[in-house]
């Protein structure tokens, strides 16, 4: 064997493996999600944090609308703030329907998004935005839920001392909290809104 033919299989072999650790590591915005013996996503279920005005509420808080909801964080420099304009502005587009939808903020960082951090925070989106925050528990009990994944990183250079690491989905929810379906970073506002306007008229 030549050594450009050996050349040639080796960059092919490293090109596939590649690809390969790509499409394992990258999650695709239809992947598929663990399913309950009924078909259903095991995405979501009961939760109990604290609402940015004060009050202690649940998941059942929130019956009757559909949830979007985000994990996140205050001091989060860039892709916490997009995703929650995106949510916005989806909510923009969906017009007078919007007083359906909850969008929510739960944090990952309650040792600094307290109460009144998280007012402050969730006063500069949508009108509607809801912003919960927790003991430490309570917010490791709700990202389990969610399956989402979050951790302390220490970044003794920063003035913040430290920042979350987090996975990035905004999860759409019916009515009655049970999972609709997910958005990766990045999504268009205009197909977030569309999802959430089929998601209104089915129920």
């Amino acid at each position: 064997m030549s050594r450009l033919t050996v050349f040639l299989v080796a960059i092919t072999g490293l090109a596939i493996a590649t690809a390969g650790i790509l499409y394992v590591t990258l999650p695709a915005e239809d992947a598929d999600y663990p399913q309950r013996s009924s078909g259903a996503a095991l995405i979501g279920g009961p939760f109990e944090l604290v609402q940015h005005d004060g009050n202690t509420v649940t998941n059942e808080t929130f019956n009757g609308e559909l949830m979007l909801i985000y994990f996140g964080f205050t001091f989060c420099p860039d892709v916490c703030p997009t995703e929650l304009q995106i949510m916005s502005n989806a909510l923009d587009l969906v017009g007078d329907d919007a007083e359906q939808v909850r969008p929510i903020l739960i944090s990952i960082d309650p040792e600094r998004d307290t109460v009144e951090a998280m007012a402050q925070y969730v006063s500069h989106f949508h009108p509607r935005m809801t912003g919960l925050t927790g003991t430490v528990e309570q917010v490791a009990a709700a990202a389990r839920a969610y399956r989402v994944y979050y951790e302390r990183v220490e970044d003794p250079g920063s003035n913040a001392a430290y920042t979350m690491d987090h996975s990035s989905i905004v999860y759409l929810m019916d009515k009655e909290g049970q999972f609709i379906t997910h958005f990766g970073p990045g999504t268009k506002p205009e197909k977030m809104a569309e999802t959430i306007r089929s998601a209104l008229s089915n129920g």
